[in-house]
């Protein structure tokens, strides 16, 4: 027997890899160089790429035994974003195994899929076993930042390496979700990833007239942009479906027992509620866009009014959105600000109904016969963007089976991140019974 799914885990946890952005922070490589050997050990030629020193990208392609068939690509992240140690029970980077979780910074985003693809890997080089169709395996840099290191890098220096590739599979999809019908019976959900929103942000500029704050002036660009984001911020965007969102809401429905009609012109806010709130976290984000202020800047003294103030927005855009979007933000935000972009990635949606989502939830099936596998729209984004631009199919499908009580979404990101050792462990046979399937 190999190194078990949990160890591996913990000790990707041990290595600090943190992004602090705009190329700072602790770099990939140790963990780059960690994953290499295991897939050298596996029987595979990793190959080592960077775009500056220490933020290391791990990319091999896993011969299939029938080169006609078109390839897959599965990637994953090595950085992980900032955690203080005061705030956690444990230290972020002890990967500590214990109560039945990994502890640490990673465990959830996303080193827990990084160890269950070696696993695999490793069993199947153990048992003289090989994929189908070629498999590209990418284990990448700076996904917490801009991905200009990692994933768009690769796309734009390398696109060779992801020759043949239809599909891809990564992080935010395939795990449980405990919800409860109307009739009171438990329902297991699995959201796949089929869609993302886009990526928007905007950074908006307010001009006025500086003078002195004891003095009356209409042309203050610190009131102009207050009251342009307290639009921006109260503004009801539309309800907006994409097919993901409608096949969720059709699919979580029925087997919830919430009859959904959109020819009778459903309230899909009502709709969303009535599903229960497990099954309504993983859409009420997803059924239109969203603005929300996040940074503020202007200003250096009490008494001076400054000429210039500055916001940030956080806006995520619906496929197909963008344009209507954008014309009513600048109707919101009125004369005397301008408007650029801070970053800006298209949206990314693949198709709900294919033989890959198919083979997904017959996978998940397989391990849990009473799953109810469904479509989702992912309400941030990952390194999809990045890969899509390549025409890859991208689908969040990194399987893990958790408890009841278990709050999955707070763990990205969060304090005392944690994953079940039991969920690891059915996401490796998950993707074996998948990976041998396609």
């Amino acid at each position: 027997m190999g190194e078990a799914v949990e160890e591996l885990c913990a000790r990707l946890v041990r290595v600090d890899t943190t992004n602090l952005g705009g190329g700072a922070g602790k770099p990939e490589r140790p963990a780059a160089e960690l994953v290499a050997g295991l897939l050298t050990d596996a029987g595979m030629d990793p190959v080592l790429l960077e775009r500056a020193p220490g933020r290391s990208n791990v990319v091999a392609r896993w011969p299939g035994s029938d080169p006609s068939l078109p390839a897959l690509l599965v990637q994953a992240h090595l950085d992980v974003v900032p955690a203080d140690p005061a705030e956690w029970s444990v230290h972020p980077f002890s990967g500590e195994i214990r109560d039945g979780f990994v502890w640490g910074r990673g465990s959830v985003d996303m080193k827990d899929m990084a160890a269950t693809v070696c696993t695999v890997a490793a069993r199947w080089a153990a048992e003289g076993r090989g994929p189908r169709r070629d498999v590209v395996l990418a284990f990448v840099a700076d996904e917490e930042d801009a991905g200009e290191f990692g994933a768009h890098w690769l796309v734009e220096q390398h696109p060779h390496l992801f020759d043949g590739c239809a599909a891809a599979i990564s992080e935010s999809g395939a795990y449980t979700v405990h919800a409860t019908s109307t009739t009171g019976d438990p329902v297991r959900l699995y959201p796949v990833g089929t869609a993302e929103r886009g990526t928007a942000h905007l950074l908006l500029t307010a001009t006025g007239r500086a003078g002195h704050g004891s003095r009356r002036n209409d042309e203050n660009a610190v009131a102009r942009l207050a009251h342009a984001l307290s639009r921006l911020a109260a503004h009801q965007w539309p309800v907006h479906l994409i097919p993901s969102v409608r096949a969720y809401l059709e699919r979580a429905g029925a087997a919830l027992g919430v009859p959904v009609d959109f020819t009778a012109g459903v309230d899909v806010d009502a709709l969303v509620a009535g599903l229960g709130r497990e099954a309504a976290k993983v859409v009420e984000n997803t059924v239109r866009n969203s603005t929300r202020p996040t940074v503020l800047s202007a200003g250096y003294k009490v008494n001076v009014i400054p000429g210039v103030a500055q916001a940030q927005v956080d806006t995520r855009v619906l496929p197909g959105t963008e344009d209507h979007l954008l014309a009513e933000v600048d109707r919101l935000l009125g004369p005397g600000i301008s408007r650029q972009f801070v970053s800006r990635q298209p949206p990314v949606e693949s198709r709900v109904d294919s033989p890959w989502f198919d083979a997904m939830a017959a996978a998940l099936r397989a391990h849990d016969p009473a799953a109810v596998v469904v479509p989702y729209c992912m309400g941030g984004g990952t390194d999809a963007k990045a890969f899509s631009r390549l025409g890859i199919e991208c689908f969040g499908f990194a399987p893990l089976l958790l408890p009841a009580g278990f709050d999955y979404k707070a763990m990205a990101h969060g304090v005392d991140e944690r994953v079940p050792v039991e969920g690891l462990r059915f996401g490796v046979e998950v993707l074996d019974s998948f990976l041998s399937s396609v």
